[in-house]
């Protein structure tokens, strides 16, 4: 087997490794590219896969960086099967339409405003692609092992992170090697941990927080003191939120903290109907989470869930102190931007990030704490008070994912580093070579390695 990194190489975006095996490819994840422009323009180039030797696409999880390149890969030709669990199935018939829909938007609004360098500026896919590469999915309960044609055997096993999210080991009768995904934490509030894994020959790993702990800050209390403050000088707390998990504890957290009466008593509007739609899912898939249904219940009845564009628009003319949840978690796209454009140049009120922030994305720059951004080729003063809830993170930190390593049954003869920025992925690296022994290095994009 050979792999070869076309993907969340120097970067925590774009997850894409291709195997090969015996003449056939294998992807395993195909996420788009986020953040810094130079990244975002591999998106348009074309894969370096002839389509016809592609025989799957085998998929971690739902998360558009993991996710988010399959409606492309299909527009351009792509016929083969998309492995992956049920539960990231169904978010993905959420968020890839979703993520067209977005592709498509943005482009008439540029062409509108006549801010692109492109005339006329295109989707790099549409709703109707994804929906026809949702057609291609098959899926496969997690902990089952599966044949493919050329006698590679693939298992997907649960990881924590998000609903569905699994490392995938593949083997042939030579040698194995485990993707690890997105690696959850040990003590996530919503998420169970990882499950232990007997581990594989050869490992690539991710590192988003290679480079850090979470720290033990009360994130409830934390939380409160913003939205108290916030609300004590008349403004609104907008919380740019991904989607799928995030936007779903922080609904459980401030549902809480409503209950026990430690914040005021303001309205709470969820502004995406893709968190929605992922809502519903997690209480479709309650044994996967560790909310119980009457934290469901409570959620529901704490929250106004914003559907309608028309809904969306009158939000941000309501002046009263209010918490809006919307997507995207990075301020990369999505109704987020048009509450930023709103909300962001007034002083009393504040944005609240709850999640990492690639470089080259907004989010990133506000906690940068640039003094303006940019949205939809205009410019908007940052007045707004910035925060980050960083303990809200999905990802483990480079002492949980250690910690998931060292259950592993079998050292692996090698070890790649991916998914992370290169200060996080080389201190990932240094952790596992010092603390564990392993022979490990930092993938490099479009490096090809042989496997055995």
């Amino acid at each position: 087997m050979e792999l070869t990194f076309l993907g969340a190489a120097g970067t925590v975006t774009g997850s894409k490794y291709l195997l090969e095996n015996n003449g056939s490819q294998h992807l395993i994840d195909c996420g788009l590219y986020q953040g810094v422009k130079n990244f975002r323009k591999r998106n348009w180039q074309a894969l370096p896969i002839p389509m016809r030797n592609l025989q799957s696409v085998l998929l971690t999880h739902a998360h558009i960086d993991h996710s988010g390149y399959i409606p492309a890969l299909v527009k351009r030709g792509y016929k083969g099967k998309i492995y992956c669990t049920p539960a990231t199935f169904e978010l993905c018939k959420v968020l890839l339409p979703d993520a067209g829909f977005l592709q498509e938007e943005d482009a008439r609004y540029a062409n509108k405003r006549r801010f692109s360098k492109h005339s006329p500026a295109q989707p790099l896919f549409t709703k109707e692609d994804a929906l026809r590469a949702l057609k291609q999915f098959e899926t496969i309960a997690p902990n089952k092992e599966l044949s493919l044609r050329d006698g590679l055997k693939i298992m997907f096993s649960p990881v924590g992170h998000i609903l569905g999210a699994s490392c995938i080991r593949i083997h042939n009768e030579q040698t194995s090697v485990l993707f690890s995904g997105d690696v959850g934490r040990q003590n996530d509030p919503m998420m169970y941990p990882p499950e232990p894994h007997s581990g594989a020959d050869y490992l690539v790993i991710e590192s988003t927080y290679g480079d850090r702990r979470h720290g033990d800050t009360d994130v409830m209390t934390e939380l409160a003191t913003i939205i108290n403050t916030t609300a004590a000088r008349g403004g609104t707390v907008l919380i740019p939120s991904f989607a799928v998990g995030r936007a779903q504890l922080l609904l459980q957290l401030i549902s809480e903290l409503k209950r026990q009466q430690r914040i005021v008593n303001i309205p709470l509007f969820l502004n995406s109907p893709m968190a929605i739609s992922a809502t519903e899912i997690h209480h479709k898939f309650h044994e996967l989470h560790r909310l119980t249904e009457t934290q469901c219940l409570q959620i529901d009845a704490n929250t106004q869930y914003v559907r309608t564009v028309e809904e969306s628009i009158s939000l941000n003319s309501k002046r009263m102190p209010c918490i809006i949840i919307s997507a995207s978690g990075m301020a990369s796209g999505g109704r987020v931007l048009h509450h930023l454009k709103s909300l962001v140049s007034n002083h009393r009120n504040s944005v609240v990030f709850a999640g990492f922030q690639a470089a080259g994305t907004r989010g990133e720059s506000m906690l940068r704490g640039v003094e303006q951004i940019k949205i939809h080729g205009a410019y908007y003063p940052v007045k707004a008070e910035i925060h980050n809830l960083e303990n809200l993170s999905a990802h483990g930190d480079f002492e949980e994912i250690l910690h998931w390593l060292r259950e592993f049954k079998t050292k692996p003869i090698h070890t790649w580093v991916t998914h992370g920025e290169p200060v996080a992925a080389d201190a990932m690296r240094l952790h596992i070579q010092d603390e564990l022994g392993w022979s490990v290095s930092v993938a490099e994009y479009r490096d090809t390695v042989s496997l055995g």
